[in-house]
């Protein structure tokens, strides 16, 4: 069964502007307040909150203000139903350039993300 994309990629597409925006309010938006970011650093999994990670993000520059190039785009989106999304994504913050796997669900309010796990490569 097809499933529309459209509502899912336009949560991604605000992902993508507020990442490069370095807009905390609008990545609040985008994520459930409970969802979580997870990386592995040295072999260790580490984990943040999402409030813990919006306060990072206001306290640096965004891309969009260094002058930083954009590209960001969805490589691919799982649909299981009409409620949950499993989206793998690319961008990048220079010199960090990403991989995302994004889960999306539809809630009372509309879809948001409600985990990411992430890696990424370091270019100079």
């Amino acid at each position: 069964m097809g499933y529309d994309r459209s509502s899912v990629e336009a949560v991604v597409q605000g992902y993508f502007d507020a990442l490069y925006e370095g807009d905390a309010d609008k990545l609040g938006a985008v994520f459930h307040s409970s969802a979580d970011l997870r990386w592995v650093e040295k072999g260790e999994l580490k984990i943040l909150t999402v409030p813990d990670w919006l306060a990072w993000v206001r306290k640096r520059p965004s891309a969009k203000a260094e002058g930083k190039p954009r590209e960001d785009f969805i490589v691919t989106i799982d649909r299981s139903d009409d409620k949950t999304a499993f989206i793998k994504v690319k961008c990048q913050l220079p010199p960090r350039y990403f991989t995302d796997y994004l889960v999306a669900m539809k809630l009372a309010d509309g879809w948001q993300i409600v985990s990411k796990s992430y890696r990424y490569d370091l270019k100079e």
